[in-house]
């Protein structure tokens, strides 16, 4: 029996908030229950029509537990409709597409609501001192967003990693990358993400959040916060590195955030009963594992693997996207694959650095910026990227209609 193909429809995105920005006060599940609320009002579809919810989130708590399940009741979808949670850190908002991908391609499900979210600015301290109680002395409470960044792999086998930093520098020396490259790289991203907000590009993806603010006052949060149009190379260059002697700087890595973001996954059998349009076809996808002291340069195994069993390469893509979780990473990336770094194909509209990393979302605001920046050019294959911690990389193919 022939494979069922996998259609994108209805790619969207809230606007990225700033740690401690416009959605430190919105939870989780509200932001993706917002968002899954307007694709369900844009494309007309009835809930219960969706089998299934897969929601990325890498620092899930149990303040709304399965995400997947809870955001799809809070955004009160019919109880029938099931729904699960995944994470692969940063690779989470993909994985959550890919996984809805199999479903449908299989004929587990004809309808998918996947995507991710992630709120860092609710990331909550914990402890481990306290479920047996402390005869004597203090507590630790850690703070849970940095411990997992340092607790990403087994201190026995690997040896101690301070933290995603680290893994960026060890890059650097590597591949021989420069501060004024990353510096030069991360100014890029923040003129292209202006220019694209300047220019509406990025209004048919955005889905506005509203919160409530001390005084009870709702505000409507319609932009992304982190961009920082000022900002150049010399400017950056102004920056301390984060280590001694090193190269990453608050400005050429990414930011800390808030946001959600989704699609459906449908099978094209069902496109013309359901009534919906397609922004893109999945075509393919692979992960596969590195070193976890350099994590970053995880997409050139794992684009190497996709294009292996896909028959496509660089030569075929009209879009490439490389999540900028430092400057130098990626263009270690780069190096690794052989392309140049001012390839034009590149995160086109800015990516991590500048529209920031909301992690378990950042699958999805990617997908959703290629597939409409993939329709403005009339191109036909789009790559999506992803470095993630723990040493691994995950990438897939995209095709327009």
């Amino acid at each position: 029996m022939k494979q069922r193909r996998a259609a994108i429809v209805c790619p969207v995105r809230t606007p990225v908030a700033i740690y401690g920005g416009a959605l430190r006060n919105v939870p989780a599940e509200k932001i993706m229950a917002t968002t899954i609320q307007a694709i369900l009002d844009r494309t007309g579809l009835p809930g219960e029509r969706i089998d299934e919810v897969i929601i990325a989130q890498s620092y899930g708590n149990a303040e709304a537990p399965c995400m997947g399940r809870y955001a799809a009741l809070e955004a009160n979808l019919p109880i029938e409709v099931s729904g699960y949670q995944v994470d692969r850190r940063c690779g989470s908002g993909l994985q959550a597409i890919v996984n809805a991908a199999m479903m449908v391609q299989t004929g587990a499900a004809d309808v998918v609501l996947a995507g991710g979210v992630e709120s860092m600015s609710n990331i909550e301290y914990y402890t481990t001192d306290m479920r047996w109680g402390k005869r004597a002395g203090s507590v630790t409470l850690h703070d849970r967003l940095q411990r997992g960044r340092e607790r990403s792999q087994p201190e026995w086998r690997f040896g101690r990693i301070s933290g995603m930093i680290e893994t960026a520098e060890n890059l650097v020396k590597e591949y021989g990358i420069s501060r004024c490259d990353a510096d030069e790289f991360a100014a890029r991203s923040h003129k292209r993400a202006f220019e694209a907000w300047e220019s509406g590009k990025f209004d048919a993806e955005i889905v506005p959040v509203t919160s409530v603010d001390r005084k009870g006052v709702e505000h409507v949060f319609r932009r992304d916060e982190g961009i920082r149009p000022e900002t150049t190379a010399e400017s950056l260059m102004k920056l301390n590195p984060l280590m001694r002697g090193g190269t990453v700087t608050a400005g050429n890595a990414c930011q800390q955030n808030d946001a959600a973001a989704a699609c459906l996954v449908v099978a094209e059998d069902k496109l013309s009963q359901l009534n919906l349009d397609p922004m893109g076809m999945f075509v393919g996808w692979a992960s596969a594992g590195c070193d976890p002291a350099k994590m970053g340069i995880g997409p050139v195994p794992a684009v190497a693997k996709l294009f292996n069993r896909i028959g496509l390469g660089f030569d075929q893509m009209d879009l490439i996207e490389v999540n900028e979780a430092f400057a130098c990473q990626v263009l270690a990336v780069l190096k690794g694959w052989g392309l140049d770094s001012g390839d034009e194909r590149l995160n086109v509209n800015g990516s991590g650095i500048s529209l920031g990393h909301p992690i378990g979302a950042t699958g999805g605001r990617i997908l959703a910026t290629m597939l409409h920046e993939l329709e403005r050019r009339k191109g036909r294959y789009a790559l999506e990227t992803m470095c993630i911690g723990s040493g691994q990389g995950m990438a897939a193919v995209f095709e327009r209609l």
